[in-house]
């Protein structure tokens, strides 16, 4: 029986990683701060005895803290934490209230590492897996997503430290970067003024399907893969930016250029 606790589940890759293990017979914890959602997807799943749905803040210590409580309550063992839930901006930076910055650090960083801080009791003794959901955001400028590209990165460092620290004691980290998802993370982006941002999103390359991304999250959870890098124009702007940096820029800046006015 494989115990698996995803965040921001009612929604985007979160929801089709849940209904995806769910039909491969996974015991899940679907944790959302969205309740009505929540509730709906866990009717959809129409199993109560292998579904938990908890509505939760991972923002808010007392919420990490009770998730983690009911899944140990409810299974007795946690297998799999999948670190998934994440808000995004769109807006430059030098116009952006900082408590925009303030809420995108604590959804995309903060909050993923209180809770796998406190789930690691469990995981240790089912000598389970960590998956983060990052972005490609994190390893290379994109332009009006400052704190998002901020968030991804220090996600990405704290948890190659982390690996370095658990992989003796057989927690294994799985670290995800997709790049352009066809979910609603972007729908919800905030914009300057912490309101949800009205210019369109620009993009590079393809949109591909939140189902895609969960099927090779799932392959990759299997071969206990390390990293999984989906997009070969991903993969490509990343080596860009460190071999040619100055191309990178140019090119993003024409790419982007929505995002600077």
């Amino acid at each position: 029986m494989t115990v698996t606790l995803i965040t921001g589940a009612a929604s985007g890759l979160g929801w089709a990683m849940a209904r995806h293990w769910h039909a491969a017979g996974h015991r899940l914890v679907l944790a959302d701060i969205d309740g009505q959602a929540l509730a709906g997807r866990a009717a959809e799943l129409a199993t109560s005895e292998r579904v938990l749905a908890v509505t939760a803040d991972i923002t808010r210590a007392e919420d990490i803290h009770r998730l983690i409580e009911s899944t140990e309550s409810h299974f007795g063992r946690l297998d799999l934490l999948v670190n998934n839930a994440g808000i995004t901006h769109r807006s430059p930076a030098h116009q952006t209230d900082p408590a925009v910055f303030r809420k995108v650090m604590a959804v995309d960083w903060q909050g993923p590492v209180e809770l796998t801080l406190a789930a690691l009791p469990l995981l240790r003794a089912s000598r389970g897996s960590i998956i983060c959901i990052g972005s490609m955001a994190g390893w290379m400028p994109v332009p009006g997503r400052a704190a998002y590209c901020a968030a991804k990165s220090a996600l990405t460092q704290f948890f190659e430290v982390l690996r370095l620290e658990l992989e003796p004691d057989g927690i294994h980290i799985l670290m995800a970067y997709p790049s352009f998802l066809d979910t609603p993370i972007e729908h919800h982006a905030l914009g300057r003024d912490g309101g949800i941002a009205r210019h369109p999103r620009s993009m590079v390359g393809g949109m591909r399907s939140a189902e895609w991304m969960a099927q090779l999250i799932d392959d990759g959870l299997r071969q206990r893969r390390r990293w999984l890098l989906p997009e070969p124009v991903s993969r490509l702007g990343s080596l860009l930016w460190r071999i040619a940096p100055a191309l990178y820029l140019r090119q993003v800046r024409k790419r982007f250029a929505g995002e600077l006015r």
